[in-house]
Order: C-alpha cells, then sequence, then structure tokens
C-alpha cells in the first residue's frame, strides 16, 4: 500500500517531545518529509529541570522517524524570537523550492510556569505570566500561519492545524492559558474566513487527555495535583487511559489525507471524533478516553454517584458541549 502522505512537505513545530513528536513520528511514517523544530538542547525545558533531564530530543525524534522508514529534516528554532521563524521558512522555502503542503503548530513553552503557579488566580500572579504562555503558544503560530500561507496561496493547496484543546471553551489551568487556546480556536475560524477560495484549509485540533513523557513523570512522583486540578484519582485515571503521543498524529495524517477536508476548515476538531469518523484507533489498537465522556466529565465535576451509573459510551452531544461555554445572558 502506497504512503498516504508520499511526496508532501510537513512542518512540526515544537516536536522533541510530547504530541509534536507523536504527530512528527506518524507524518513520517505516512511518508512525508518532515521539517521538525525545537530549542537547542541547552536552551530546552528538560536542560533546566532535573525530573525530566531524560526526556527526548529533536534529534531523537529525527532519529526515530529515520528508523521507521521516513524523512526528517531537523532545525532549531526559538519559536519566540520573529527573526528565528522568518529565517526558518525561508529555510524551508529554499529546500522546497516554496513548498509546503500542511503547518502543525505545536510549540509550547510555559509548561514550567503554568506547573509553578500555586493555583493562585490571575491577580496574584506576576502579569508576565500572559507572555510565557502566549509568546510562543500563541503569538507564534500567528506569525508561522502567515509564512506559511503565504507559500501554501501560491500552490493553492495546504492544510494548517492548530494544537489546541478544551482550554479553548472552558476554564482551564488558568486565564492566561485559557485565553491563549480560545484565541488558536478563534485564529482557525478567522483565518478560515480570509482563505476561502485559496484551496489552503485550517482547523483547530484537541487532544484529550495524553501520555506524554511529562504526564508520566507526574503519576510515577505522585504530583499530578500540582501539575493538574481536579480529583487526583480522576486526573491519574484520565492520564493512564489517555491517548499516546502518536494519537493526534494519525488525526493529522487522516485529515492531510483527506480530498474534502476543506469543508472542515475554520472547524474545531477533537481526536476523538476523527478517530470515528475515519475508522482507526490508537497505536495500542484501542479508542484512548473520550473528552466528550460524560461519565468522566461527571467524575471531574465531584457527581461520582451519578457517573457510576452512566455507561463509558455515553457522549456529550457537540451542542451541549458549544453551550458549555455561552458567554451571552439569557436575561
Amino acid at each position: 500500500m502506497a504512503a498516504p502522505l508520499a511526496d508532501k512537505i510537513a512542518l512540526v513545530t515544537g516536536a522533541s517531545r510530547g504530541i509534536g513528536r507523536g504527530i512528527a513520528l506518524q507524518l513520517g511514517q505516512a511518508g512525508a518529509t518532515v521539517y521538525i523544530t525545537g530549542r537547542k538542547p541547552d536552551q530546552s525545558f528538560a536542560a533546566s529541570h532535573a525530573d525530566f533531564a531524560h526526556l527526548p530530543s529533536l534529534e531523537k525524534t529525527k532519529n526515530d522517524i529515520e528508523r521507521r522508514g521516513g524523512k526528517a529534516v531537523a532545525l532549531y528554532c526559538d519559536h519566540s524570537d520573529a527573526a528565528q521563524i522568518e529565517e526558518l521558512f525561508k529555510k524551508i522555502d529554499s529546500q522546497t523550492q516554496g513548498r509546503l503542503d500542511l503547518l502543525v503548530n505545536n510549540a509550547f513553552s510555559a509548561i514550567s510556569e503554568l506547573n509553578n503557579t500555586g493555583g493562585k488566580p490571575f491577580y496574584q500572579l506576576d502579569p508576565s505570566i500572559w507572555d510565557a504562555v502566549n509568546n510562543v503558544g500563541l503569538r507564534n503560530h500567528y506569525y508561522c500561519a502567515v509564512h506559511a500561507c503565504k507559500m501554501m496561496t501560491e500552490r493553492k493547496t495546504g492544510l494548517v492545524v492548530n494544537i489546541s484543546s478544551l482550554g479553548g471553551l472552558t476554564y482551564a489551568i488558568n486565564v492566561a492559558y485559557g485565553c491563549g487556546k480560545a484565541a488558536l480556536d478563534r485564529m482557525a475560524a478567522d483565518m478560515g474566513e480570509e482563505l476561502k477560495g485559496t484551496g489552503v484549509s485550517i482547523v483547530s485540533l484537541w487532544p484529550a487527555a495524553v501520555k506524554t513523557e511529562a504526564s508520566k513523570v507526574y503519576i510515577t512522583s505522585g504530583k499530578t495535583q500540582v501539575a493538574f486540578k481536579g480529583p487526583a484519582d480522576v486526573i491519574t485515571e484520565t492520564l493512564v487511559t489517555g491517548e499516546s503521543i502518536e494519537f493526534a498524529g494519525k488525526c493529522v495524517v487522516a485529515l492531510a489525507s483527506d480530498p474534502k477536508v476543506s469543508r472542515k476548515t475554520g472547524k474545531v476538531l477533537m481526536t476523538g471524533d476523527i478517530a470515528r469518523e475515519y475508522k482507526f484507533k490508537d497505536i495500542d489498537d484501542v479508542l484512548p478516553m473520550d473528552s466528550r465522556s460524560l461519565k468522566i466529565a461527571l467524575r471531574f465535576l465531584g457527581w461520582r454517584r451519578l457517573a457510576a451509573w452512566i455507561p463509558a459510551w455515553v457522549r456529550i452531544p457537540l451542542p451541549a458541549m458549544h453551550f458549555a461555554g455561552y458567554k451571552f445572558t439569557l436575561w
């Protein structure tokens, strides 16, 4: 069987570890030539946090893609620096003769800052938390989309995927984080409007709980409540039964392989919904915990007795999720 993304050129930002690494691995396995970015080893999150010193590097992602028979080009880039972002796209443009078929906006650099806020409200935090979260996690994505879409619209084809989260709908972690994720979703919607007729599509992708390298450290160290809000047992359960880092990658491969993906442009898509639509499972051949699971939602809200009566397959309807974030007054 031919690789579905053979001859395609992709860029995945923030691909050293976590979801970005998983997406890059799946894209390479699907036949794409994958450009991957990350910070230099001495500037990385792992370099300054002893508990995470063992985490994978950008070079390991490149080597693992090649071990699977794929092609990868690793480029160091500090995505908080607009000049480096511009230089990144110039390199890709020169090396591919102006071709870029897929951009995955995944880079994020505020893990440490978010995990050290101590659950304080925004007015008790240094306001610079906004820049820590939303410089690379939002501003950079806009810059990358601008540069990528200049290339894509010239050839009248391409796909941009913003990696967002449920934090774009309802409160999660803190104010700066939620604002960033909501903005990513709105960015996809508004860019989708302006990309109509160009042949280029953009979507916002929401993974559910993901078994990243960092989350595994928190589970084994018993620090889940330090990093995440909610009942400790429910948090641990959702992480243990969550998605592999490659599940989102399988979603991106499915979207990039779909000749009718333009029908989804500007939309928010959840990994579980994509898996059901395109009929695939995670790398362990099971469907992971669903972000639309009513049972899990009730447990997070503390309604454990009611949750015990709800079958695991019952899913929250999309209109109900939409109105969970409804902001207008009804009177």
